[in-house]
């Protein structure tokens, strides 16, 4: 697999891409797809299957394997979300196409839009959405119905054709979109639309696509207003309730163009007050990629107080960290030291405060006391010295004195 490419192939696919693309298919982890072969299974004989993988996608006869359904249910309620899951090798060619066609649209992509963009984040995205909402007081909250299952399969095909002369990432695109699900009693879904969620391409593909259907139109049509999109997450910015319900129409009419549809009870027209904006409206608040904005006080940095349109942690997010913290029983934990406790918790709850605590921290507090509270029970369920609740606290008030970047998150705070 050291030779950067082949002289007698078809399709000039260097093989070195094929080694890069594993690597970041073993980063991602992933579970396996119909096969059964793990990422571990796979890399137990690399050399020959990145062999086999390089070589059939060289020549042109590689075909993808039926995608695994995975069935999860949806942060909202209100059913399940299906999940691609291909297997191991498929993703590593999937990843091949997509860093190729990667070099050629990302530069072409609007700067409206956040969603798997190398550079980019959700956060970036929240931000943009925040500074947007101080100024204009009308937004659009789009939610696309079934967005990843029901992309035109022909429309796609046309885009990614407009953007490459690699006749291989256009060929291996089309067999993905048509590759068939397989459910879990074994039985074979034939697709005529859709690009399942979970596969390593179809992240771009549906960013390409929203690319001509959503964002250039958008520049085109009404180049003043603005938007942020992740992926299909889309707030619109209006400053008058009749321009934003006029871009509702209109976006609506846009998307059924291409295909799809506004979902009719989920995408609304919100007002957005603070100081200065005291209109009545029935939606005075809309949730954006796991951030719930509405009008909350806060302190500015001369210590006055104002009201603002803000974002913070939503009640969905707080509800699923919630149950996760239920599931881990951390108070039964007592085989384990302080020391090793904290090292378990330090790789978890980080990421969720370096995420939802971006904006409007003080929205965390209740989650991190919570927390807090399992480490004390904890504490009086390991030691019998510790049972009455005075010295458990008196040994609480030693070990945060002592040590108080044991747990991260008493960063925050350590009360409970």
């Amino acid at each position: 697999m050291n030779q950067p490419k082949s002289t007698d192939k078809p399709f000039a696919i260097s093989k070195q891409a094929v080694v890069e693309a594993f690597r970041k298919v073993k980063a991602n982890q992933g579970g396996p797809g119909v096969d059964g072969c793990t990422t571990e299974d796979f890399e137990a004989d690399l050399r020959n299957r990145l062999y086999v993988t390089w070589n059939r996608m060289s020549s042109g006869s590689y075909f993808p394997p039926p995608v695994k359904v995975v069935e999860v249910p949806k942060p909202h309620g209100g059913g399940v979300r299906r999940l691609g899951v291909p297997t191991v090798a498929d993703r590593v060619a999937q990843t091949v196409v997509a860093s190729e066609l990667e070099k050629v649209v990302e530069p072409k992509f609007h700067a409206s839009s956040y969603g798997y963009r190398p550079g980019r984040s959700p956060l970036d995205a929240v931000g943009a959405c925040r500074k947007r909402c101080f100024r204009y007081p009308w937004v659009l909250d789009c939610d696309i119905a079934g967005f990843f299952d029901n992309v035109p399969h022909d429309l796609i095909g046309k885009a990614v054709e407009a953007n490459t002369d690699q006749k291989w990432v256009v060929l291996y695109v089309r067999r993905w979109l048509k590759a068939p699900l397989q459910h879990h009693d074994g039985t074979l879904e034939q697709r005529d639309r859709g690009t399942p969620q979970g596969s390593a391409v179809s992240p771009l593909l549906a960013n390409l696509f929203l690319h001509y259907a959503f964002d250039e139109w958008m520049a085109r049509e009404f180049p003043r207003v603005h938007f942020e999109r992740y992926c299909d997450d889309i707030v619109v910015h209006g400053v008058s309730e009749k321009q934003t319900r006029y871009l509702q129409k209109r976006i609506a009419a846009r998307l059924s163009e291409v295909g799809l549809r506004l979902h009719p009870e989920k995408t609304k027209v919100v007002y957005c007050p603070q100081d200065g904006r005291n209109d009545k409206h029935e939606n005075t608040s809309f949730t954006f990629l796991g951030y719930t904005f509405a009008k909350r006080s806060a302190r500015r940095p001369d210590g006055a107080i104002f009201n603002g349109f803000l974002p913070a942690v939503s009640q969905d997010a707080v509800k699923k960290m919630s149950r996760t913290l239920s599931r881990w029983r951390l108070h039964r934990w007592t085989t384990l030291s302080l020391d090793e406790l904290a090292a378990w918790v330090n790789e978890i709850v980080p990421g969720w405060l370096d995420y939802y605590g971006r904006y409007y921290r003080t929205a965390l507090l209740g989650l991190i006391r919570r927390i807090n509270a399992y480490i004390l029970r904890w504490a009086r369920k390991k030691y019998n010295r510790l049972r009455a609740f005075k010295r458990a606290v008196a040994w609480w008030k030693g070990v945060t004195e002592r040590a108080p970047g044991l747990f991260k998150h008493w960063a925050w705070t350590n009360g409970f």
